[in-house]
C-alpha cells in the first residue's frame, strides 16, 4: 500500500529559475521527511482559482509564493501574522485546521537570520541603509527592526515611496529621503533595488560606504553582484549576497509547514556550488 505523500509548491510567474523545489527537497531528506515541492507557473489573471484548486486536493499542504502574487496573496489570506500584515505581502501560505488560509512572511526573517547567523553581524545599534521601496524591501522592514537598529534610512529615487514605507512604523527610528540626499557613512547597507539584475546601480553617493560598512545585496550571483562589486571598490569592509536569504526564508517556511527548523548551512554551501560560473 503507498504511503501518502504531502505536498507542497511554489507559484508564481515566471517559475522555471526557481531553486526552490531544490532547496526544500534538500531540507526534506536532511530531517527524513517524505513529501513532494514542484513548481507551477500561474496565468496572471489565475492566482486565486490556483490557490483554491492547490488546497482543494487532499494533502496539498503548503504554497510558496513568489513574484508577481505576494500581494494577492496577502488579500487572499483569511489569518495574517503580525509581520505578513507590516510587510503587505504574503510568501507562504497554509490551511489552519479551521479551514483558513493562513499567509506569512518570511523574507525578513530569512534576511536578518542571514545577516545575523550566518555572517556575524549585528543589526542592534547599527545605523542602516536600504535602497528602494518596493514590495522586496516593505517584506523586510519589521524583522529588522525588531533587531532595534539605532536608525533605519529607506532611501529611493520617488521620496514619497520611501516616506509611505516609513510612515509604516511612526514609533521606530526610520527615515525617508531621495538617494542625493544621504548623509554620512552607515553600518549596514541593504540593496533591495533591482538594479542588480540589469547591471545596474542605484544612484548612491559613495561617502555612504566606511571602512567597516557591511553591504548586503539581495539578488545573488556566483561572482560579486555589480552593488557588491561597487561597495568592494569603495571600501566597504564586507559584502555578502541573498542566497543565504533565500535559503533561510525557505527554512522558517519549512519549519512553518513541518514543525522542524532544517540546518541551511549544508544546503547553502550545495547551492553555492551550484551557481552557473562557481
Amino acid at each position: 500500500m503507498a504511503i501518502p505523500v504531502d505536498h507542497y509548491a511554489v507559484m508564481g510567474n515566471p517559475i522555471e529559475h526557481s531553486k526552490s523545489p531544490r532547496i526544500h527537497a534538500m531540507f526534506a531528506e536532511s530531517v527524513g521527511h517524505k513529501l513532494s515541492y514542484n513548481t507551477q507557473l500561474v496565468p496572471v489573471n489565475d492566482f486565486e482559482e490556483a490557490v483554491t484548486r492547490f488546497f482543494d486536493n487532499g494533502g496539498y499542504l503548503g504554497l510558496s509564493v513568489t513574484v508577481p502574487f505576494k500581494e494577492q496573496a496577502w488579500t487572499l489570506s483569511v489569518v495574517r501574522t503580525a509581520r505578513a500584515e507590516k510587510a503587505g505581502a504574503v510568501n507562504t501560505l497554509w490551511m489552519d485546521e479551521q479551514g483558513d488560509l493562513n499567509g506569512d512572511n518570511t523574507d525578513g526573517l530569512g534576511l536578518v537570520q542571514d545577516l545575523a547567523v550566518n555572517n556575524g553581524v549585528s543589526i542592534k545599534g547599527a545605523r542602516v541603509l536600504i535602497l528602494g521601496a518596493g514590495g522586496a524591501v516593505r517584506g523586510v522592514l519589521e524583522p529588522i527592526l525588531s533587531q532595534e537598529p539605532s536608525e533605519l534610512v529607506i532611501a529611493n529615487r520617488t521620496v514619497s515611496k520611501a516616506e509611505t514605507l516609513a510612515g509604516l512604523f511612526p514609533e521606530k527610528p526610520v527615515k525617508a529621503c531621495g538617494f542625493s540626499e544621504l548623509e554620512g557613512s552607515f553600518d549596514i547597507i541593504i540593496n533591495g533595488t533591482s538594479a542588480s539584475l540589469h547591471g545596474d546601480l542605484p544612484p548612491v553617493p559613495v561617502t555612504v560606504i566606511a571602512s567597516a560598512t557591511c553591504c548586503y545585496d539581495m539578488m545573488y550571483s556566483a561572482s560579486h553582484t555589480v552593488f557588491n562589486q561597487w561597495a568592494l571598490d569603495h571600501g566597504a569592509g564586507k559584502v555578502i549576497d541573498g542566497l543565504g536569504m533565500l535559503v533561510e526564508q525557505a527554512a522558517e517556511q519549512f519549519a512553518i509547514w513541518r514543525g522542524v527548523r532544517p540546518e541551511t548551512t549544508p544546503v547553502l554551501e550545495m547551492l553555492r556550488k551550484e551557481l552557473p560560473g562557481s
